[in-house]
């Protein structure tokens, strides 16, 4: 479900999802059992940002017990946790996508999707090809070390908070209420949509 934004307006709106669309999505969730619904967050601020992220969601559409249902706009943000200017601008979506995949497995198929796209780890909040986060994962609350759920810093992130809500006005964080509420507690600045950027659903 991709989203444009309608002119005249600072905020963005989502459009509706075309019916071939949604019958083809639908479709696809006939080959998953019992599936569980997840959300994702992407973020890139080295290379190619817009074509990374389109890879990591084919990537993700690709793998096995996985079908990407929503693809939020492209935010572009300033780095978090780290000096002004002192690296370049993010590339921000969230992705919606139903798996049979346990959260631990989906885990490692993020982790594997960033290692495709040369991702690094050696600098915490340093610049990065490809960032993927499971932001939440069904309505499972969890502390494990490994795999917090849900993220324990998305209810603080605009850039998570307002592409997933552009997808999804009524989400819920689990243990932590409505994202619209959740947004309107965080600062928008730094976090600018870019009304010229698209991502597509995967076909």
């Amino acid at each position: 479900m991709t989203a444009s934004f309608a002119a005249g307006h600072s905020d963005p709106t989502v459009q509706p999802v075309p019916a071939s669309v949604v019958q083809q999505v639908d479709a696809a969730d006939t080959t998953l059992h019992n599936p569980k619904r997840a959300v994702l967050s992407l973020g890139s601020n080295l290379g190619n940002r817009l074509e990374t992220l389109q890879g990591a969601i084919d990537a993700l559409e690709d793998t096995p017990g996985v079908r990407i249902k929503a693809v939020s706009p492209v935010y572009e943000t300033q780095p978090w946790g780290v000096a002004a200017d002192s690296q370049p601008s993010y590339f921000n979506a969230v992705v919606v996508l139903k798996t049979t995949l346990p959260p631990s497995s989906l885990l490692e198929r993020a982790h594997a999707v960033e290692e495709a796209f040369n991702r690094v780890r050696d600098e915490r909040w340093g610049p990065r090809t490809l960032d993927v986060d499971i932001v939440a994962y069904a309505d499972v609350v969890s502390d494990d070390p490994v795999l917090t759920l849900p993220h324990p810093r998305a209810h603080e992130r605009a850039f998570v908070l307002a592409p997933w809500h552009d997808v999804e006005p009524e989400a819920q964080l689990p243990g932590r209420g409505p994202v619209a509420e959740l947004l309107d507690t965080v600062t928008r600045n730094g976090v600018e949509p870019r009304k010229d950027l698209e991502l597509q659903l995967p076909e």
